[in-house]
């Protein structure tokens, strides 16, 4: 890409997965991020991890005015950095997209603009409502209601906007929301005309609030929300109730606590999130580098000497593919070795490399992977390498050994608790406590000892007690009991898929077979 470039980019209506693939692209090769505060936390990860993030919304905690901000732009471009400015909806659509652009232009600073999803196209496509519809009207009318944070009011014709048949889109802030409800009755829109409030449009949080025109005018008096919503108005937001579909799915509002780490959370989030549920990020633990590669760079020289490679977690896997492909090894030098995981999961990271696993034990512990590996044959002698964590368990290796194997362990990577603010747990204490956290996953038993070490022991498991726990299998949910956490969900096979699986069985039984948290 061309250096010294601004690229303004529509980053979506909320959801992170709305951005478009240029603007994606364009993210991932910036230098610089300027972002609006409503843009999806999710989206920075996009950014290259020496980029500089920038947050310069209204509701930041150093808000910029918007001349700062085209300053701020034309001068991180003339120090020949790329620039990403990600605007929340579309740039160019009741934003501040054009005003930077005509100012990047007068400095002569080149930009592109990247075109976003507008609010109110995504807002009303997740809430079910089609904009137009044969028989809703021949007009579609956007209307400005807080673009300048509600600094000023609209000058609006309301008569002949309501005089008008067809739609009426209002970006609605929370001041204006009323006068413009208020607005079109006095104009003449008829009270039993069809509309629909939208708040928190594309996220796991959305709400629709749908009436007619009246009855949303009078809950309007008494409502506290300070968000600013999506004001629709006209005959096709009677389609809702037929074509609603995000608000339709079967963990829709759920809010469930992820422990994953954050570098492995992203098929969890993603699977919860498309069936709707709302998931929070509060890793217990990261995965770092061991504290020398010396043993396990030793180990790749020599793989082809073993007789067994067993896994006991994914991230053994990528640590030993990691390391083994930067060695003047490759895969060729595994034909001759037989590879055990701890379960199918653990085996999908081989396959990724292209590489087939020839033993999953039934049970996903490691006593089942040393019964497994002893059924498949004498293991006197034979020379078995156990690629693992700093911490994990030793019961393969001892058992193994019993039995005459030479055992090599070797710390593969490091498992490192989060410390109380890092990890969230103020925050995850006091929803806990409120009772607004449907479900807490757990998918390792170093998870459940961070958790209960960060909370307590004993408000660990009172605070989990009306909450629904998933455990990922045995192990974990193992774990957990000793700590008097009982795991409400356990699925058959232990992958990432399987949990969330379980999860939406479990909503998905009779109310009276199913306990949890509400909200």
């Amino acid at each position: 890409m061309t250096t010294h470039m601004v690229y303004l980019i529509g980053a979506g209506p909320g959801s992170a997965d709305l951005i478009t693939v240029r603007g994606q692209q364009c993210l991932a090769a910036a230098d610089v991020v300027l972002y609006d505060h409503l843009v999806h936390a999710r989206l920075l990860h996009t950014a290259r991890a020496d980029a500089e993030r920038i947050d310069v919304g209204s509701a930041a905690p150093q808000p910029m005015e918007q001349e700062a901000i085209c300053y701020l732009l034309a001068e991180k471009a003339r120090e020949g950095k790329t620039v990403a400015r990600l605007k929340w909806g579309d740039p160019f659509v009741f934003d501040s997209g054009g005003a930077e652009a005509l100012f990047l232009h007068e400095q002569r600073v080149p930009f592109e603009v990247v075109p976003g999803v507008p609010a109110a196209i995504g807002a009303a496509s997740y809430a079910g409502i089609p904009l137009t519809y044969p028989g809703g009207g021949d007009t579609l009318t956007f209307v400005r209601g807080h673009e300048d944070e509600g600094h000023t009011r609209a000058a609006i014709d309301w008569d002949s906007l309501a005089r008008l048949d067809g739609t009426i889109v209002c970006y609605a802030g929370p001041e204006h929301l009323p006068h413009m409800l208020n607005a079109l009755l006095s104009a003449g829109r008829p009270p039993e005309d069809t509309a629909a409030l939208i708040y928190d449009g594309t996220l796991p949080t959305q709400q629709t609030i749908q009436g007619t025109l009246a009855e949303i005018a009078a809950q309007v008096k008494y409502l506290t929300d300070r968000r600013a919503a999506i004001l629709i108005v006209g005959r096709v937001a009677a389609l809702r109730e037929h074509l609603r579909w995000f608000d339709a799915r079967p963990l829709f509002g759920k809010r469930i606590l992820v422990t994953r780490p954050r570098e492995q959370a992203a098929e969890l989030v993603s699977r919860l999130e498309a069936l709707g549920a709302q998931p929070i990020e509060a890793p217990m633990i990261s995965i770092a580098p061991p504290e020398s590669y010396d043993a396990l760079d030793e180990a790749c020289l020599r793989c082809d000497e073993f007789d067994w490679i067993v896994f006991s977690s994914g991230h053994a896997v990528d640590a030993f593919i990691t390391r083994l492909l930067a060695s003047p090894r490759d895969l060729r030098a595994l034909k001759d070795v037989r590879l055990c995981t701890v379960g199918p999961s653990t085996a999908e990271r081989l396959a990724r490399a292209g590489i087939k696993v020839d033993l999953i034990p039934n049970e996903a512990r490691a006593e089942g992977v040393v019964q497994a590996i002893l059924d498949a044959g004498s293991v006197a002698g034979k020379q078995i390498l156990l690629p693992r964590a700093d911490i994990g368990r030793e019961l393969i290796g001892d058992e193994l050994r019993k039995h005459g194997a030479n055992v090599h362990d070797v710390v593969a990577y490091r498992t490192v608790s989060l410390d109380f603010e890092r990890a969230g747990a103020p925050a995850i204490y006091q929803m806990l406590l409120e009772h607004q956290i449907d479900v807490v996953t757990f998918t390792s038993p170093s998870a459940v000892r961070n958790f209960v070490e960060l909370l307590g022991e004993e408000p660990a498991a009172d605070l989990l007690r009306p909450t629904i726990v998933a455990s990922i299998g045995p192990v974990t949910a193992a774990a957990a009991t000793e700590y008097g956490i009982h795991s409400a969900v356990v699925p058959t096979t232990y992958t990432i898929a399987a949990l969330v699986d379980a999860i939406r069985a479990h909503f998905d039984t009779p109310p009276a077979a199913a306990h949890g948290a509400s909200k």
